[in-house]
Formats: structure tokens, sequence, C-alpha cells
């Protein structure tokens, strides 16, 4: 998904994006629907959230060696 995507999605729940990272929007989103916050964390790893929206963008972060 794109960043501006992402963006609006996050401005349809009320969450203000202004300077913050794709990392941080999207973790914001999954805090704001009740879900573990664990987008381009370590948890990848061990991921059995199939149905995730920000899956494939977090395996492929992890696969490029960009998760923290």
């Amino acid at each position: 998904m794109r960043f501006q995507e992402i963006q609006t999605m996050a401005k349809g729940m009320g969450i203000n994006t202004f300077r913050m990272k794709k990392t941080d929007i999207i973790q914001f989103i999954q805090r704001e629907e009740d879900n573990i916050d664990c987008y381009g964390t370590e948890r990848v790893a061990h991921c059995e959230e199939l149905g995730c929206l920000w899956r494939s963008d977090c395996l492929s972060m992890n696969n490029h060696g960009k998760v923290k």
C-alpha cells in the first residue's frame, strides 16, 4: 500500500499523521483497531497473522533487512 493511501486511511480514523513515518502510522492504526502494533518489528519472524493488511509489506521489510 502506498504511503498516501496509508495516510488517507489514518486520517479517516481521526489520526493526525503530520511528520509521522510510515511505520509509526501503521502501528498507530493497528493500536486503534485493537491489534498488536507489530508492523516493522522483530515479531515478523514469528508472524502468524495471515489476514493482516500489512503482512506482505512487513515481510518484505524483513527480507530486505530493514526490521529493527
